[in-house]
């Protein structure tokens, strides 16, 4: 921690060797307070990024409950894409997850980051938190997704066969995986673990692409390399939730003051933004 005049103010900031009773005063007193670019990157997954008011000062930081909500709901979605222990029907029995951790605790989550000016977090929040909710609607009975394909007389289920309900929902992921692309640029301003995690999802997505274009083409001919393709999908969603685990325990043990933390690879400094080139 170093505390300086500031404009004839004091400006107190804080990093991981600060006392914690010594930035409990300091943040009493201090009439301006900034925290390492390492430690801002680790707690909102977003490079240090100049704010008015002291919206983060006031209110806790709420990147961890997206983080939650996305791995509650993404995490058994994997075991059950690769078939675990007997597991089928892409996670259907989940939909409950989908909604309300998914969906409910990132769309909330998108809202607040938004609030305190962290544009990034808060697209990836919310798009993540639509996406499940989306995913969710499509495998309930109650939203006539893949009943509205099932031939006339047949039961609902028989929609998820044809032709038509693969494709596009093929169109859906081929899409979410443009997407997860843009983000992965993006987050080379951020840090590793979330390079990972975009990365694994693109390919995620185009395995899944793959696989409903092939059931499209030829549902029983084409079912086997489909489902090998699923069961990849699976695997590269397992690597993206075991990088979001660890984040998730980085940000939590950081906001608790531990005497050590997980290093999550930070490359806000290292890939320098267009304003630090341009203070050279």
């Amino acid at each position: 921690m170093s505390i300086t005049p500031k404009n004839g103010n004091y400006h107190s900031h804080l990093d991981h060797s600060t006392d914690p009773e010594d930035a409990m005063e300091k943040i009493k007193t201090a009439q301006s307070i900034s925290i390492s670019p390492e430690l801002f990157e680790k707690l909102y997954l977003s490079p240090p990024n100049k704010v008015k008011g002291d919206l983060r000062r006031t209110f806790g930081n709420p990147t961890p409950i997206a983080l939650v909500g996305f791995l509650i709901a993404l995490t058994p979605l994997s075991c059950d894409l690769m078939g675990w222990r007997g597991a089928s029907g892409n996670g259907a029995a989940a939909i409950g997850a989908y909604f309300f951790f998914g969906g409910g605790l990132q769309l909330i989550t998108g809202v607040l980051e938004w609030i305190l000016g962290n544009t990034f977090p808060s697209v990836v929040f919310s798009t993540f938190g639509a996406f499940f909710l989306t995913f969710g609607a499509t495998l309930s009975p109650d939203y006539y997704a893949y009943a509205s394909y099932a031939p006339a007389g047949e039961d609902a289920t028989a929609g998820l066969a044809t032709q038509g309900f693969n494709a596009s929902f093929g169109f859906f992921t081929l899409w979410m995986g443009v997407l997860c692309l843009i983000f992965l640029v993006c987050s080379v301003r951020t840090n590793v673990c979330f390079f990972i995690i975009f990365l694994t999802l693109v390919i995620a997505f185009a395995l899944l692409t793959g696989a409903y274009f092939l059931l499209a083409e030829d549902y029983t001919g084409n079912a086997a390399l489909a489902g090998k393709l699923i069961v990849g999908a699976g695997a590269s969603t397992l690597v993206t939730c075991a990088m979001g685990w660890w984040i998730l325990a980085a940000i939590l043990l950081a906001s608790l003051d531990f005497p050590f933390s997980l290093p999550v690879g930070d490359l806000s400094s290292v890939v320098k933004g267009a304003s630090d080139k341009e203070k050279v």
